[in-house]
């Protein structure tokens, strides 16, 4: 049994943490390794968030924060990261902080919210079956996340609770337009401690397994100060000491720290941990940082972040990216990825008795089930010629070497470009020569037998089987 303990301190005293806080949250189960769990990862034509948003903007040139040594040995030098999402269930419920997407026509529902004066009133359009973070018995926070796909709208609720006549109740709510980085009015909570949104922050599996996560990742800390600097709008903490780090503090893997031992998967999240860094965004368990269930994690995996200690971060001074503290736009950039190459065209093998191949000389036609198609042209004749067009930059002779075989020049369009030795100690079926870089468009290949060899070949034979393209 496996076994996790997530204490929250009792360290708030606004209006959005203190019921929450004031009792510890203890969550504890036992995994569960058969559990399914995906989510939706449609988002529609929707961003999270523009691209130039602080959530979306490499870190990794910028200054490091005066306070850094303090804030991270606060938050724990000798604690290590711990991936707080994962497969399966804890305790009934998923491990990590779930989201669904829906259409612009999901009906919406009233919520009656205890947090009133700090949350976006709605409606909200969440689904009879939204997940919930900790499953539908959860003790814990028990956000829901919902994106309307059509609309590009991100609703989140902290302590959401179903009702019988389908409203809800809920901590709090906050609702982001992805296309804006506008900002909660100051001093709001939302979804979260710090203010901001969670679904930018979250580690998802489609991301990782794409090779590149594009954004900061959202994480804890024990302590907090009474404090936040931007894009936080929110604190949850009566502590006033410098070495608390406040709501919003932005972190990232020091460039040194060596990856290369630990899974691709693992590396993809360290090198956004590098490039785009954390934000503090809640109280919480040291150095944990939050991702979407999915039923295709492999914890054990995951479970090599627990070999990143809080010692190898630094806290990151991100002032000189803002534009204006109401916004989360930066001065930089970020141009989304460049689309994928499109993928090859499929390769057509054609076989040596097809229209359209040419012989001169004197070719015998054979047959052996090694052969491609069952059969192929050999000679020995010296100038004998096979020749074939073909429309690309590439092509390949499928031939066969062996112990007694010869010589021969290829040209293509007239031009030679290599003399090919067949010879080979043992005999090789469908053998491949290849040939590429040429000029995109149409081609003629012609292959001259040179009735020649290598001194160490018994004849001069060569086959022709096939050519594929490309």
């Amino acid at each position: 049994m496996k076994v996790v303990v997530k204490v929250i301190p009792q360290v708030a005293v606004s209006s959005r943490r203190k019921q929450k806080l004031t009792v510890p949250t203890f969550l504890i189960g036992c995994l569960l390794a058969n559990a399914v769990l995906s989510p939706a990862e449609d988002f529609g034509a929707c961003p999270i968030l523009p691209a130039n948003d602080i959530w979306n903007v490499p870190v990794d040139t910028l200054p490091v924060d005066s306070n850094s040594s303090a804030y991270v040995n606060t938050i724990g030098a000798t604690k290590y990261v711990h991936a707080d999402f994962g497969s399966g269930t804890w305790d009934g419920g998923p491990i990590g902080i779930p989201f669904v997407s829906v259409p612009g026509t999901q009906p919406k529902v009233n919520v009656a919210f205890y947090y009133e004066d700090e949350s976006d009133p709605g409606p909200y359009p969440i689904p009879p079956n939204a997940p919930i973070e900790g499953g539908p018995n959860s003790t814990g926070d028990r956000h829901i996340l919902v994106v309307d796909r059509d609309n590009c709208i991100l609703y989140e609720l902290f302590d959401a609770h179903p009702q019988g006549n389908g409203t809800w109740t809920a901590g709090s709510g906050a609702i982001f337009d992805l296309n804006s980085s506008a900002l909660r009015p100051a001093g709001w909570t939302s979804a979260d401690a710090a203010g901001l949104p969670i679904l930018p922050g979250l580690v998802r599996y489609d991301e990782v397994a794409s090779g590149e996560i594009r954004h900061a990742i959202r994480f804890t800390a024990p302590q907090t100060r009474r404090a936040y600097v931007w894009p936080a709008r929110h604190y949850a903490s009566s502590l006033t000491g410098p070495q608390y780090p406040p709501m919003g503090q932005r972190f990232r893997l020091k460039a040194n720290f060596n990856i290369a031992g630990f899974a691709p998967e693992v590396q993809v999240i360290l090198r956004a941990m590098k490039k785009y860094g954390m934000v503090l965004a809640d109280n919480g368990s040291s150095w944990y940082i939050t991702g979407a269930p999915d039923e295709r994690w492999d914890n054990d995996v995951l479970h090599q972040l627990h070999q990143v200690p809080g010692s190898a971060f630094e806290a990151v001074n991100v002032s000189s990216l803002m534009v204006d503290p109401n916004s989360g736009q930066t001065t930089e950039s970020n141009p989304p990825p460049p689309p994928p190459p499109p993928p090859p065209p499929p390769s057509t093998t054609t076989d040596d008795n097809a229209p359209g191949i040419t012989y001169t000389g004197s070719w015998s036609q054979n047959a052996n089930t090694a052969a491609y198609g069952g059969r192929y042209r050999q000679t020995a004749r010296r100038n004998a010629t096979v020749s074939f067009a073909f429309s690309g930059t590439q092509f390949t002779w499928i031939a066969s070497r062996g112990p007694k075989f010869g010589l021969a020049t290829v040209r293509v369009d007239g031009v030679v470009v290599g003399t090919v030795d067949l010879y080979h100690p043992t005999k090789e079926w469908q053998h491949p020569v290849s040939f590429a870089g040429l000029a995109n468009g149409a081609h003629t290949v012609q292959i001259t037998v040179l009735a020649a060899r290598n001194p160490k070949s018994k004849a001069n034979t060569v086959i022709f089987d096939a050519f594929r393209v490309p």
